[in-house]
């Protein structure tokens, strides 16, 4: 079809399916919060995370003690935290030389973790009291994950690895 001074127009339909494309990508813009959309991005969230560890059966010890769901395997010990899991990896395997999936310069402790406490900061530090962890900070205010502000109690595992607990109101 052609429209009044020469150039072509579009159908109707095509029109409709163009704009709608459009707007699809510009809400892939701004939900994203950047100038680039990521239509393609298909990453959902964390399967699991995996860090060196040095004291193994102080590790299995604390993460059970704290409740978690611990397994182990000949080259790591694996906690699982809801839906995901963190994967320590076994002295004997962060330090072979032909073990190379990892950081190369990864040494314990090298993990920051963050949990949700779905619970009054009273609770959190009954349960971490119980397990006979100590408190290094908190409940302090925090920036989460969730992009509001939570309350952050902060202990240290056998290791030496920072685990957050982020409390949301």
């Amino acid at each position: 079809m052609t429209g009044r001074r020469g150039k072509k127009r579009l159908s109707r339909r095509r029109f409709v399916a163009q704009v709608a494309q459009a707007a699809t990508a510009g809400a892939a813009v701004a939900s994203a919060g950047t100038a680039l959309a990521q239509s393609d991005n298909r990453v959902r969230g964390f399967d699991h995370v995996a860090v060196p560890m040095q004291n193994t059966d102080a590790m299995i010890a604390f993460y059970h003690g704290l409740g978690f769901e611990v397994r182990e395997s000949a080259v790591a010990v694996t906690v699982y935290v809801g839906g995901q899991m963190i994967n320590f990896h076994r002295p004997a395997r962060w330090q072979d030389a032909a073990f190379t999936l990892r950081a190369p310069a990864a040494r314990p402790p090298s993990g920051d973790f963050c949990f949700v406490w779905e619970g009054t900061a009273a609770a959190l530090k009954a349960w971490l009291d119980g397990a006979k962890a100590t408190i290094v900070e908190g409940p302090v205010p925090r920036p989460g994950g969730r992009k509001v502000q939570g309350s952050s109690v902060y202990i240290r595992d056998p290791d030496g690895n920072l685990l957050e607990f982020m409390i949301y109101a």
